[in-house]
């Protein structure tokens, strides 16, 4: 599908914009499921993956390494379509989108629902101070208050680690159904987790028992640590700049959120194409009603519109350096603190 870009110069960003000013900019073409596109990703990631899985089968040792490197990256694969089902993008039915939302996260032995309900909490409050729930920086009262074994961890997370910090997340939050309201919301978070834990129950001992506890390392433990680098990076890289505000209550406002408190970030061509360009990241926060594949079209429309709002990056390890050096405590008058500037103004 190819649509006309015409730009909308009576665009502006201020106080008073909304959120549906700028999904209205947006033709319906960008907001059409296809069940055609949507059953070539699944078979794009179930092929990818299985060539991964055959490339650490057949790989001398000194290969393997760029095996679970791809491998783990197809897998980041399976995570999108999930996620794409998480926002009812994937297909008009319900029902579909949660069977296959399941389907393909309990490869990752991530619960559907508990990860859904959370990550719609983060689109809806998306860089607001003390509720947004995906990567928000500490204030410096609450670093200073908190034990130094969690000091250690949040440096590390916030640090050289960032890569990990998916992990604790991926423990602590999503499988927890007391932390959820009761009712239906508690029953899916529960119905969720329990069918990752059973899934895991069953295929766990399999694996181990077939292929040994190697076998279990080497086709799935790295391959799912890989996967994990990519939901970290993804997650820190959207949302962390020196120059993006993490506003309160009172000061935030939702659209504005959304287009410049989200970061559009270039790729190499092979992780965009195993990870159907969830990097293609402004549009998702527009509207979460986008599907995945229609992300490049609906980002072109929206740079077209209000380019001169959106902020634009390219995947490297100076940008990551950048973010992992400066990025840590957040002040509101300066945005950043690192480490050491908090450190030697309090001592």
């Amino acid at each position: 599908m190819t649509l006309s870009i015409e730009p909308n110069t009576a665009t502006a960003l201020s106080p008073t914009l909304k959120l549906k000013h700028i999904v209205q900019s947006l033709p319906k073409e960008v907001f059409a499921k296809d069940n055609t596109q949507a059953f070539l990703m699944t078979v794009k990631t179930i092929v990818t993956v299985t060539i991964g899985m055959a490339a650490i089968a057949y790989a001398p040792w000194y290969l393997l390494p760029l095996a679970w490197v791809f491998t783990g990256t197809a897998m980041t694969g399976c995570f999108v379509i999930g996620h794409d089902c998480a926002h009812r993008s994937f297909s008009k039915s319900r029902k579909v989108n949660d069977i296959v939302g399941h389907l393909f996260m309990l490869t990752l032995i991530y619960p559907f629902h508990g990860w859904r309900y959370g990550h719609n909490k983060h689109h809806k409050h998306t860089n607001k101070m003390d509720v947004d729930n995906a990567w928000q920086p500490w204030r410096p009262e609450a670093y200073a208050d908190a034990p130094t074994w969690l000091q250690v961890v949040y440096q590390a997370m916030r640090g050289r680690l960032w890569w990990l910090a998916s992990l604790p997340h991926w423990a602590a939050v999503h499988f927890d159904w007391r932390k959820f309201p009761a009712g239906k919301t508690r029953d899916d978070v529960k119905f969720s987790a329990l069918f990752v834990i059973i899934g895991a129950a069953l295929i766990f001992p399999v694996m181990i028992g077939t292929l040994g506890i190697w076998g279990f390392v080497k086709f799935w433990v790295l391959p799912w640590l890989v996967y994990h680098f990519w939901m970290s990076t993804f997650t820190i890289v959207h949302h962390t700049a020196a120059d993006i505000p993490f506003n309160p209550e009172g000061e935030w406002n939702e659209a504005i959120a959304q287009l410049s408190g989200t970061v559009h970030c270039d790729y190499p061509a092979w992780v965009e194409f195993l990870c159907h360009d969830i990097n293609v990241h402004v549009p998702h926060h527009i509207s979460t009603a986008i599907p995945s594949y229609r992300l490049r079209e609906a980002h072109a429309i929206i740079k077209a519109n209000w380019g001169e709002y959106i902020k634009e990056r390219k995947f490297t390890w100076e940008m990551m350096k950048d973010i992992t050096d400066k990025c840590h405590i957040y002040e509101e008058t300066e945005f950043y603190q690192t480490f050491r500037e908090f450190n030697s103004n309090n001592n």
